[in-house]
């Protein structure tokens, strides 16, 4: 059993830009310091689609080997948004994202965040899907939510806690916070295993 004063009280290394990461982790209760690396977020050809993300991730927190101090949990993650086994990134401009909403409309995607938590000493990593249902979107409601929440930095096109989401989405099957970027729960018990094992 882990004591939960001990374990609010390591030190979470965020790798990530990602401000919705930020929140979810001091939502969890820890203190957080944000490094960032740029890491080319490229992977094997023949690699399963459902294993890109944990890939990445594992990446990002590699380029931080030797760095950490003890007392220090590093944790690196990669959201990736998928329809029919395709990737869907970050829009580059209004026309992409219109054209990637379209191709969530009216379906289900899979969202897979990939994460790795690293130690001095030791490296974990592991992947949580959740399913989104869509409901059939307007040409009209997809150009307004673009305009005012301008989701260049999401995959997908969207963030789910925003506007379109909570006028568009059905139901999801899985972790809501993974959507978001992080799987909280899941994370969390991946944490208290690192510290105690």
């Amino acid at each position: 059993m882990v004591d939960l004063n001990e374990l609010l009280n390591k030190k979470i290394i965020l790798a990530s830009k990602s401000p919705r990461r930020l929140q979810l982790i001091k939502q969890m209760g820890f203190s957080v310091e944000i490094r960032n690396s740029d890491v080319e977020e490229d992977y094997p050809e023949n690699i399963q689609y459902d294993k890109i993300a944990e890939y990445l991730a594992l990446k990002k927190a590699n380029a931080f080997n030797g760095s950490l101090k003890q007392n220090q949990i590093l944790i690196a993650a990669d959201t990736m948004v998928f329809v029919d086994k395709k990737s869907i990134g970050k829009p580059k401009y209004k026309e992409e994202a219109i054209s990637f909403l379209q191709n969530l409309s009216n379906k289900e995607h899979k969202v897979i965040t990939g994460c790795c938590l690293k130690t001095t000493d030791k490296t974990s990593s592991f992947s949580v899907c959740t399913k989104v249902f869509f409901r059939k979107l307007t040409h009209q409601e997809i150009e307004f939510y673009i305009d005012k929440y301008h989701p260049y930095d999401k995959a997908g096109a969207y963030g789910i806690q925003e506007w379109i989401g909570s006028i568009g989405i059905e139901k999801i099957e899985g972790c809501f916070y993974n959507v978001m970027g992080l799987p909280t729960t899941k994370l969390f018990n991946e944490i208290k295993k690192i510290i105690r094992n």
